[in-house]
């Protein structure tokens, strides 16, 4: 079996109100005291007092910077920042925004980072992998995983509860992500981390499972979404790639942003793709969709404000976003009619 290399976070601490704790989690962790924090405007406003407080209690020294749109621009601009006020590590507290930054100029400064999530929309407060605008391609690109996870469930519940539901989205979506894998892996031979695998499905039946407790969000259940966005981001980590957390339902994202951009949340549209590729896998798609609308997620085109022709041309485009990656829509081939009726028989549209 060909060697693969596993990155995974050091140390991962979920809890109420643990942001006052900060600088007593990252302590012992030798990542050196020159920190510069990463955030928008909001983020700032509601932490920076308490937070560096904990940071300065620490024997940390903290530059608080915001960030600007999310582009490879802004990356370079923290990286050089970096760089010259002589951090040691990056802390990305915020959104996905935020924390992407991080990720990437990290990556950029050969310098670790912490990720400090305020929502969880998405399994990238813990994956090695990072998007942001600008780049040669509409879908994430390696990084670096946080060398260390603080999700405080007190600020998470905070956020707009649309961010919740995209992160249940992109959860659950890695049902037909493990399955691309395991068809690539029979395909063509690709590596296949049962391991990693397994962990991606725990994740997404978890949610699954708990969609009723999800729909009504207590800390316990965010404690739930946030503990499984990390376990599918360590997944990726473990397998070395994207592939236990991405597959077809993703490229359907992607293929989205493309057609229909702003129309819906990356996980939204994951978990809509998941709907229409758990049909070409012979998954149980009604018990995916039943689980979907249970936790709020959209599994409509009407929800997203899109219309029956972006789907259609995003599934039929969703198989070129990524030539190098096997998945179902290989062996599908959707047109423009077998897309139409696999879009209307799962219900995504009229």
């Amino acid at each position: 079996m060909p060697a693969h290399v596993m990155e995974l976070p050091r140390r991962v601490v979920v809890g109420s109100g643990i942001t006052r704790q900060v600088g007593d989690i990252l302590g012992d962790l030798e990542l050196g005291k020159n920190s510069l924090l990463l955030s928008g405007p909001h983020v700032r406003d509601l932490l920076s007092r308490s937070f560096s407080a904990s940071m300065s209690n620490g024997g940390f020294l903290s530059n608080w910077e915001l960030v600007g749109p999310s582009s490879f621009a802004e990356v370079e601009r923290v990286s050089i920042l970096a760089k010259k006020l002589g951090s040691d590590f990056l802390i990305g507290v915020g959104g996905g925004k935020s924390i992407d930054i991080a990720k990437l100029a990290s990556f950029n400064s050969k310098i670790p980072f912490v990720s400090v999530p305020t929502s969880a929309s998405h399994d990238g407060i813990s994956s090695p992998f990072g998007s942001v605008k600008g780049l040669d391609r509409p879908y994430s690109v390696v990084a670096k995983p946080p060398i260390a996870i603080v999700a405080d469930t007190d600020l998470i519940i905070r956020a707009p509860h649309n961010l919740l539901v995209s992160g249940c989205g992109d959860l659950i979506s890695k049902k037909t992500a493990v399955k691309d894998w395991e068809l690539s892996h029979v395909r063509t031979g690709e590596y296949y981390g049962r391991y990693s695998a397994n962990l991606a499905l725990l994740s997404a039946n978890m949610i699954m499972e708990d969609a009723d407790q999800i729909s009504s969000p207590n800390a316990e259940s965010i404690s739930v979404v946030v503990e499984a966005l990390i376990s599918s981001g360590v997944a990726a980590g473990i397998a070395g790639s994207s592939r236990p957390c991405s597959g077809s339902e993703h490229l359907f994202s992607h293929a989205m942003d493309i057609v229909a951009p702003g129309k819906g949340l990356h996980g939204e549209k994951c978990g809509m793709g998941t709907i229409m590729m758990a049909k070409l896998h012979d998954l149980d798609y009604v018990e995916i969709r039943k689980s979907l609308k249970t936790v709020g997620c959209p599994v409509t085109a009407r929800e997203i404000g899109a219309t029956s022709e972006e789907i259609v041309k995003a599934l039929v485009l969703a198989r070129s976003i990524r030539k190098e990656r096997y998945t179902i829509l290989e062996e599908a081939k959707l047109t423009e009619e077998s897309a139409r009726k696999l879009a209307e028989d799962v219900g995504v549209i009229a």
